[in-house]
């Protein structure tokens, strides 16, 4: 496992879930003030600059319950607010998208080339609010003096964690299922086509050579695809063009995206068992949560400001049916618990949840997630 994957996983992820936002805040004709706080209030606090000092420490990657906690927390950093159901949908599109990113890069290398296809974006939604744009070079900066310098085997680690991570998600994308790069089990159909990557020759060749070195004879064989010849390499400075589409917005074009469960991970699903045994992980990622949470500043809407909830959904019937069909196994639901009861059983429990709570600025909803996010990781 690479300890490096984490700044990676949450850039990613993040970017896919702005690429989301945006879609749907356009498909439903909210304001164009209103989208814009949004789009700015979360990538504000995505790249806080306490949030992403810690991002950025060399550590372990978490569960996914622990990551998706400080995305639900991410996407109600302003006025914006969803439900479970398209908070669940919102996750799966992110992660089924980032997951088909990382399978079809053609190097493993190229993972730092999808991420700053997604920096760039980033930085396009808010080319208009200098601020904000400075927190964004930065990170940039951070990603090339942390990433670029790391060897091919370092990335192939990464490459290697990020799969793990991904490898019991089968979600079906009806954009992916439409475009046939997704099997109705949820499982991606790999292309046997297109550029090899960079740095490689296409294959179909034996070269046999002498002890001495010198070529003897040459036998040729049928790959089995259609190679062409590897594209130029793309640019891993801040500016610059990345040549690969990956990590592009595949929602540019406006076309209804669905997901649904497959067969094989409701199945699945209904014979996962929660382990009763401690997990020797919960309490790091506890302490990580409290961190990273720590890092998250939540703006509390002013007068001014009126909430919208925004549905991924194509109607509130559709939303309200996808909550009750979803396996129990596969959602993040929140258990509620008495925070009393908490501070009592445990006394470094109260006491970092008492460093989600210190913020005087935050409304007391804001508050109250502490509690939310600490009975969350209860579970683990």
């Amino acid at each position: 496992m690479s300890s490096r994957t984490l700044p990676l996983l949450f850039i990613n992820l993040g970017g896919e879930m702005l690429y989301i936002l945006d879609q749907r805040l356009r498909a439903q004709n909210i304001p164009a003030d209103k989208a814009k706080k949004v789009m700015n209030d979360i990538i504000t606090t995505m790249f806080n600059k306490k949030f992403l000092e810690e991002l950025f420490k060399p550590q372990e990657l978490y569960s996914k319950k622990a990551l998706r906690t400080v995305f639900d927390r991410l996407a109600h950093a302003s006025i914006m607010r969803l439900n479970q159901a398209s908070m669940d949908k919102l996750y799966d599109l992110m992660t089924m998208a980032f997951k088909y990113q990382v399978l079809l890069c053609p190097r493993p290398k190229d993972i730092l080339l999808v991420s700053f296809n997604h920096m760039d974006a980033i930085k396009d939604f808010v080319k208009d609010t200098p601020s904000i744009l400075s927190q964004v070079d930065e990170t940039y900066r951070q990603l090339i003096e942390m990433y670029t310098t790391l060897s091919s085997g370092e990335f192939q680690l990464i490459r290697q964690t990020l799969l793990i991570f991904f490898q019991d998600m089968h979600i079906r994308v009806s954009i992916f299922l439409k475009d046939k790069v997704q099997n109705s089990n949820g499982r991606f159909v790999l292309p046997t086509s297109g550029p090899v990557p960079h740095g490689t020759q296409v294959p179909g060749l034996i070269r046999i050579f002498s002890c001495t070195g010198e070529e003897i004879t040459r036998l040729k064989f049928n790959n089995g695809g259609n190679y062409t010849t590897a594209l130029r390499e793309g640019s891993f400075d801040i500016f610059g063009d990345r040549v690969t589409k990956l990590g592009t917005n595949m929602y540019s074009v406006s076309r209804p995206v669905e997901t649904h469960m497959s067969g094989t991970s409701k199945n699945s699903a209904q014979h996962t068992k929660v382990s009763t045994a401690p997990n020797p992980l919960a309490k790091e990622e506890l302490n990580l949560l409290a961190r990273l949470m720590g890092g998250l500043e939540v703006q509390k809407p002013g007068n001014t400001d009126t909430g919208f909830r925004i549905n991924l959904f194509a109607t509130d019937e559709e939303e309200e049916e996808a909550l009750i069909s979803r396996p129990d196994e596969l959602s993040y639901g929140v258990i509620n618990i008495q925070a009393t009861k908490d501070q009592q059983a445990n006394a470094e429990l109260a006491k970092i949840m008492g460093e989600f709570t210190e913020s005087g600025d935050q409304s007391p909803s804001v508050s109250n997630k502490g509690d939310d996010l600490l009975a969350m990781m209860d579970g683990l």
